[in-house]
C-alpha cells in the first residue's frame, strides 16, 4: 500500500493513543516498523500502552539516533525498514523521530539514495508506506507537515513532498505529560514562533492565517502555565496549538527568525525554539517598517502591515512597540533568553557570522525584504524596538491598512 500525500486523519484528544490498534486494522496492517525516541517513548507512557497494543513479534524497532536528523541515521532507517517489509510505518517522539520517519517510510520505496534524493531534491513519485505520527512534545507540529529536515556533513536539507505528509496524525496531549519545564518552553515558543511567521509570511494564506491566529492565541494564553505550573487544559491547548501551527507553516512556511535560528542552535546549542524566539520581537519591529519599496509580498505593504496588525491583537496591545515588549516580556517568563544580547551574543563578529550563515529560502519568505548589513543591524538592535542596554529606535504604529 502507499500513501500519496494530501489526506490526513487527526485524532486529537486525551488518551487518543488508545486509537493505534484500530488504526493498524483499518490499515490491514500486521507488520509496524516502530520510529522511537526511546527516552520520550518510556518516559510519556507510550511504551507501556503499545506493548499492551501490538504484538512483540510484530513490531521491528528502530531508535538510537541523536537530535536533528543525519541523513546517515535516514539510511540505517531505510536499510532496516526494508528488510522488515512493514505495512506500516508509526512514529512517536518530537520533531527528529517524526521527521526520521517521514523520509524512512518514504524512501524505502524508491530506488534512489536518501542523500540523492535530499540533495537532488528527487521527487518522491512512489509515493510512501502509510504512516502514524505520534508527537510526544507540543511544539515541531512536524506531524501536520509535508516536509522533513535532514543534515548532511553539518548543512541543513529539506526534503518536501505530498506523500511525506503522515496519513494520521495521533495528538495525545497526555503524552507531554512528562515533558519538563525546559522543553515544555523551547518546543512551545517553537509552536509560537511559527504561528507569528506565517501570519506574516510572503506564502500565506487566508486558511494559513486563520490556522496561525488560533496557534498563536493558544500559546500565548497557554504556554506560561504548561511550563511553570502544568495543568491538563494547558497541555490539551499546547498539543493543539502546536498541531494548528504545523498546519500553518506547512501551507506558508517560516521566516526570518527561523532563517537565523539554525546557526544559533549549531553554534550555542540553543534549543530551536528558543533559538527562533530570540529575534522574534526585533523581527516584529522590522517587519513593521516594510515600504513599498522593500515588500516582498506581491500583495503589497499595507497588506502586510494589515496581516501584523493581528498579531498586536493576539499580544493584546495597540502599537508595534508594547508588542516588542510584550514577546519579550513572554519569553522571559518561560526562563528562556529573549533577545540575541541576553543570550550574551552581541559582538559584532557573532552577530556577522550569524548573518553569514541565514537560510536563503526561509529568508525569502520575509515580508520586508533584508540584505546582510540590514540583518546585522536588525541584529545589533540598530533598527527595532530596543529595550536596557540596547538602543531604542522609534517604529511605526500598527494600521489597518
Amino acid at each position: 500500500m502507499s500513501h500519496l500525500g494530501n489526506q490526513q486523519t487527526v485524532y486529537l484528544s486525551a488518551g487518543s493513543l488508545k486509537e493505534i490498534p484500530r488504526i493498524c486494522r483499518l490499515h490491514g496492517a500486521t507488520r509496524t516498523f516502530l520510529v522511537v525516541d526511546e527516552v520520550a517513548y518510556n518516559l510519556s507512557g507510550a511504551a507501556t500502552q503499545l506493548r499492551q497494543f501490538l504484538p512483540p513479534d510484530a513490531i521491528t524497532l528502530f531508535s538510537g539516533f541523536e537530535p536533528n536528523p543525519k541523513i546517515e541515521d535516514v539510511e540505517r532507517g531505510v536499510a532496516k525498514c526494508r528488510a522488515a517489509n512493514p505495512d506500516l510505518v508509526l512514529a512517536l517522539g518530537g520533531g527528529t523521530a517524526i521527521d526520521l520517519a517521514k523520509m524512512i517510510a518514504s524512501m524505502t520505496k524508491h530506488k534512489a539514495s536518501p542523500h540523492d534524493i535530499a540533495v537532488n531534491g528527487i521527487a518522491l513519485s512512489e509515493g510512501s508506506l502509510p504512516l502514524i505520527a505520534v508527537p510526544t512534545t507540543a511544539g515541531t507540529g512536524s506531524e501536520s507537515t509535508h516536509f522533513a529536515v535532514v543534515y548532511i556533513e553539518g548543512k541543513k536539507y529539506s526534503v518536501a513532498d505530498p506523500c511525506l505528509l503522515p496519513c494520521v496524525a495521533v495528538v495525545d496531549p497526555e503524552l507531554t505529560y512528562s515533558v519538563p519545564p525546559k522543553m515544555t518552553a523551547a518546543t512551545g515558543l517553537d509552536a509560537f514562533c511559527q504561528a507569528i511567521e506565517s501570519i506574516w509570511a510572503v506564502g500565506a494564506t487566508d486558511e494559513s492565517v486563520a490556522y496561525a491566529t488560533s496557534a498563536a492565541t493558544l500559546a500565548f494564553e497557554h504556554l506560561p502555565t504548561a511550563t511553570n505550573a502544568p495543568t491538563p487544559e494547558a497541555r490539551h491547548a499546547m498539543s493543539l496549538a502546536s498541531h494548528l501551527a504545523g498546519k500553518a507553516i506547512n501551507i506558508s512556511k517560516t521566516t526570518l527568525p527561523h532563517a537565523i535560528s539554525y546557526a544559533i542552535t549549531a553554534d550555542y546549542g540553543i534549543p530551536h525554539g528558543a533559538a527562533v524566539a530570540t529575534t522574534l520581537s526585533c523581527v516584529l519591529a522590522y517587519n513593521f517598517g516594510v515600504s513599498t519599496s522593500d515588500c516582498a509580498d506581491q500583495r503589497g505593504a499595507a497588506h502586510v502591515r494589515q496581516r501584523l496588525s493581528l498579531i498586536l491583537d493576539i499580544l493584546k496591545v495597540a502599537s508595534v512597540e508594547d508588542a516588542c515588549l510584550q514577546v519579550e516580556a513572554f519569553v522571559s517568563s518561560l526562563g528562556c533568553s529573549p533577545t540575541l544580547a541576553a543570550a550574551g551574543i552581541q559582538s559584532e563578529e557573532s552577530l556577522r557570522v550569524l548573518t553569514s550563515r541565514v537560510n536563503a529560502a526561509r529568508l525569502s519568505n520575509n515580508p520586508r525584504t533584508a540584505n546582510h548589513e540590514d540583518l546585522l543591524s536588525l541584529l545589533q538592535g540598530r533598527s527595532t524596538i530596543a529595550t536596557g542596554s540596547r538602543r531604542r529606535t522609534e517604529a511605526p504604529k500598527a494600521t489597518a491598512g
